[in-house]
Parts: structure tokens; C-alpha cells; sequence
């Protein structure tokens, strides 16, 4: 599979292949996301990092504001163009990420 497009990720949203993995329910409920906010996040999201040996299928890193305008990290995996999978989210921290929150500092 080639990489991962925001596009690609906006289109199953619209058509709603959506599938929530249990563990972004338990980290979204823990970090206090809203699923709204998610979806906000990923229509006006950009993909910061891609890493197509990820298993069981292929996924990307998503960066994007929601709500307040808190920047928000969201892995996506996406199956043969047939499902897009949300496996976690988390607000990055400036401990590991740089301001702009799409460069990992160093030794991170």
C-alpha cells in the first residue's frame, strides 16, 4: 500500500468507515476527548508521520486542533482502502514534541 493520504481518511469519514479501536475508547474517555472532536480533528487534520509496516495494516500520525484549539495526535490505520481505524489519541506534550507539535525532540 502506498502512504496514507488525509484525503483518504476524510472520504471513510464522510461514508462513515469509521471503526474506533478499543483502546482509543479507554484513552479517550481518560484524556477527556469528545468523538465529535475527533472527527473535527481528522477533517482539518495533516498526517505528520506515516509508517506502513505497522500491523495489522499500514497507519499514520494525525495532527490537527480541536475543540479549544488544543493540538490533539491521532494514529489512524487504514485496510486496503476499505477501512480507516482509529487506534489512539493523545494531546502531545512539549516534553517530547517541539512547538509545532509535528517534530519529536531529540532522544524522544
Amino acid at each position: 500500500m502506498s502512504e496514507i493520504e488525509i484525503s483518504q481518511i476524510q472520504s471513510f469519514i464522510s461514508i462513515g468507515e469509521i471503526v474506533l479501536a478499543e483502546h482509543i475508547a479507554l484513552r479517550m474517555r481518560e484524556r477527556k476527548i469528545k468523538r465529535n472532536d475527533l472527527f473535527e480533528f481528522l477533517i482539518n487534520g495533516e498526517i505528520i508521520e506515516q509508517y506502513p509496516d505497522d500491523t495489522p495494516y499500514p497507519s499514520c500520525l494525525i495532527l490537527g486542533s480541536c475543540g479549544a484549539g488544543k493540538p490533539l495526535h491521532i494514529v489512524v490505520g487504514v485496510r486496503k482502502d476499505i477501512l480507516c481505524c482509529m487506534i489512539t489519541a493523545y494531546h502531545p506534550d512539549l516534553d517530547k514534541w517541539e512547538e509545532d507539535f509535528k517534530t519529536k525532540k531529540r532522544g524522544s
